[in-house]
C-alpha cells in the first residue's frame, strides 16, 4: 500500500505517538475498502501503540481515530486520505494520541468556547493542494473541542454523495448537514465564520514595532526575515498567511528550486519566518492606516497596531468577470483553481476564460481529465508563451476562441453554459458546458488603502526605487505594488528591498524615544 521511502517517514512520525490510538475500520469488498483495511493494517505493523478494530461505521469505506480510555475524537477518514491527504492523516494520528497541535493560544481558547455540537463533514479530492488544510483545521478543532466532529470525504469514493449534495468543488465543507462554505479556509478563518471572532483585546497591550509588514505572502516573508535578521521588533499581520500562493500548484520559476508546489513552498516560507523572533498575528484584516507618531494600522476588529515603519505587502487576487452567473454559480461549476476542482469535472465539458500563460496552462492540465476544453480569449490573440500556445493549439479535445467577449454563465441550480458575443461579427454564441474556470489575472488588494497612499489608475501603490510610499515610513512590497511583473520571485526581491529602506529611514529619522520625526 505504501512505498519504502514513505514507510520510513511514517516510521519516525509514530515514534513520536503520546498515547495508544484505537483505529475503528469500516470496509466491505471493493477495491477502495481493500486498499484502506491494508493501509490500517500497516499501520498497526509499524506502532506497538496502534490497535486496529472492525466496525460499522456512517460511512462505508472508513475509518476513525480515537485515544485508547479517552472520549471520541470525532476524527473520520471516509476513503483513502493519500496523495494531498496523506499529511491530514499523519498529524490526525499525532495529535489524537496526545500531541498538542501548534496552535497560538487564543485561538485555543476560542475553539474551546464552542458549546454546540458541530459535525463537519468535509469533502475533497486528493489532487487538491487546499483541501489539506480545511482538514487539518476542522481535525484540530475536533482533537480540542469535544463538541466537534470532522469526517473527510474523498470524492472519487463517494460519488453518490458529490451528485446528491451537489458538490462541484472542493473543497466544500458542511455542517450539520448544511453547506457550511468551500475553498481554502484557514483554523481563524473558520472561527471567524463560525462567529467565535477575535474583539482585538488580545492586541491591546502590544507594543509599538519597529517594522510592522502587512500582508504576510512573499514579499511579507522576505520583508519580515529581512528586518528580523537587523535585529529589530518585526511583525507580520496578515489576512491568510501565504497569499495567493496557496492556490498556486506547480511552482518551477524559485532559482535554485527546481520544482515545488504551493502550499509546500508557503509552509517553507511559514517555517523560515518562525525561526526568528517574529510576531505572526494571522486571520486578520487591515482597515486603515494613518501617519501619526507612529504609523498607525487599524484592524477590521478595531484594534490598532503601532509600527515605526510599516511595510505594506497585501498581494492581490483573481479578477473576476463580473458578469450575470459568475457569483451565483460560484462552486456550482464556476471555478478558479484547475488543479482542485480539475477532477470534479471528469468527462464533462468546461471552459477556461483567459488566454494568459494562467487560462492556457489551466487548458492544457484540464484537457487530460475533461471531455472537451473551451478556451475564451476576449482579444484577437492568446497572450501566453508561445511554447504554452502550441501545446494547446496541439491538443484535439480543445478548441481555442478569440475575439470573443464573455457575456452571461448561465445556468439553472448549476451552471449549463456560458453565451458570448463574436466581436468580430456582433453574432452572440452559445455554448453548452458543465463548467467555466476563469483565469483572467488578478486585483490588488488595497481597497483600504484609497486616499492614504498613492496609487495608480489600477490600484497599485506607487514605490520608489527603496520601495518607498508616498507616506514617510510607510513602504510597500509585492503584487500590491506598481512593479512591472508580477511573480513570486520579484516580490521576494522587493520585499527584502523594503525592509532595507525601512531600516535605512529609521536609522536616520527616528529619535532615541522612538518616535518618527515629522
Amino acid at each position: 500500500m505504501l512505498d519504502n521511502q514513505i514507510k520510513a517517514q511514517l516510521q519516525q512520525y509514530l515514534t513520536m505517538l503520546e498515547g495508544d490510538l484505537l483505529i475503528k475500520v469500516s470496509v466491505a469488498d471493493d477495491k477502495t475498502s481493500q486498499d484502506m483495511l491494508n493501509l490500517v493494517e500497516e499501520l498497526e505493523k509499524m506502532s506497538p501503540r496502534i490497535t486496529v478494530q472492525h466496525a460499522l461505521l456512517e460511512r462505508t469505506p472508513s475509518f476513525s481515530i480515537d485515544k485508547v480510555g479517552a472520549e471520541e475524537s470525532g476524527i473520520v477518514f471516509a476513503g483513502l486520505p493519500l496523495g494531498h491527504e496523506f499529511t491530514s492523516l499523519v498529524l490526525a494520528l499525532l495529535q489524537v494520541s496526545g500531541r498538542a497541535p501548534k496552535v497560538d493560544a487564543a485561538v485555543v481558547k476560542r475553539i474551546q468556547a464552542i458549546k454546540q455540537p458541530m459535525k463537519f463533514e468535509t469533502y475533497v479530492s486528493l489532487t487538491c493542494h487546499n483541501c489539506p488544510d480545511v482538514v487539518q483545521a476542522l481535525n484540530i478543532m475536533a482533537v480540542l473541542n469535544p463538541n466537534v466532529s470532522n469526517t473527510m470525504v474523498e470524492g472519487g469514493a463517494f460519488q453518490d454523495e458529490i451528485k446528491a449534495r451537489d458538490i462541484m468543488a472542493v473543497p466544500t465543507v458542511f455542517l450539520n448537514g448544511e453547506n457550511f462554505g468551500g475553498g481554502r479556509m484557514e483554523l481563524e478563518e473558520i472561527l471567524t465564520k463560525l462567529g467565535e471572532v477575535s474583539d482585538g483585546s488580545e492586541f491591546a497591550d502590544v507594543d509599538p514595532f519597529d517594522v510592522l509588514v502587512v500582508g504576510g505572502g512573499p514579499a511579507g516573508a522576505s520583508a519580515a526575515i529581512y528586518s528580523a535578521r537587523k535585529g529589530i521588533r518585526t511583525g507580520i499581520v496578515a489576512d491568510r498567511f501565504g497569499g495567493q500562493v496557496n492556490d498556486t500548484l506547480s511552482i518551477e520559476n524559485i532559482i535554485g528550486t527546481k520544482a515545488t508546489e504551493g502550499p509546500a513552498f508557503v509552509s517553507s516560507l511559514e517555517a523560515h519566518v518562525l525561526d526568528y523572533d517574529i510576531d505572526v498575528l494571522k486571520s486578520q484584516r487591515a482597515a486603515k492606516i494613518e501617519k501619526k507618531d507612529f504609523v498607525e494600522v487599524t484592524l477590521e476588529n478595531g484594534a490598532v497596531l503601532k509600527g515605526k515603519t510599516v511595510i505594506l505587502s497585501t498581494g492581490a487576487r483573481y479578477r473576476q468577470l463580473d458578469v450575470p452567473g459568475e457569483e451565483q454559480f460560484k462552486n456550482k461549476g464556476v471555478a478558479y483553481c484547475p488543479h482542485c476542482d480539475g477532477p470534479i469535472f471528469k468527462g464533462k465539458n468546461v471552459a477556461v476564460i483567459g488566454g494568459g500563460n494562467s487560462g492556457v496552462e489551466a487548458a492544457i492540465d484540464l484537457a487530460g481529465i475533461v471531455n472537451h476544453v473551451t478556451l475564451i480569449q476576449r482579444g484577437a490573440e492568446l497572450k501566453a508563451d508561445k511554447v504554452l500556445q502550441e501545446r494547446v493549439r496541439s491538443l484535439k479535445n480543445v478548441t481555442v476562441l478569440t475575439n470573443a467577449l464573455t457575456k452571461e454563465i448561465t445556468g439553472t441550480d448549476k451552471v449549463n453554459g456560458l453565451t458570448y458575443i463574436d466581436s468580430v461579427s456582433g453574432e452572440e454564441k452559445h455554448i453548452a458546458l458543465e463548467g467555466v474556470f476563469i483565469q483572467i489575472g488578478l486585483l490588488p488588494n488595497t481597497e483600504f488603502l484609497q486616499g492614504a497612499v498613492n496609487m495608480n489608475g489600477h490600484g497599485e501603490i506607487i514605490v520608489d526605487k527603496h520601495g518607498a510610499t508616498n507616506i514617510p515610513g510607510v513602504f510597500a512590497a509585492g503584487d500590491c505594488t506598481d512593479t512591472a511583473y508580477k511573480q513570486i520571485v520579484i516580490s521576494m526581491g522587493s520585499g527584502a528591498t523594503a525592509a532595507l529602506g525601512a531600516f535605512d529611514y529609521m536609522i536616520r529619522n527616528v529619535t532615541d524615544n522612538h518616535l518618527v520625526k515629522a
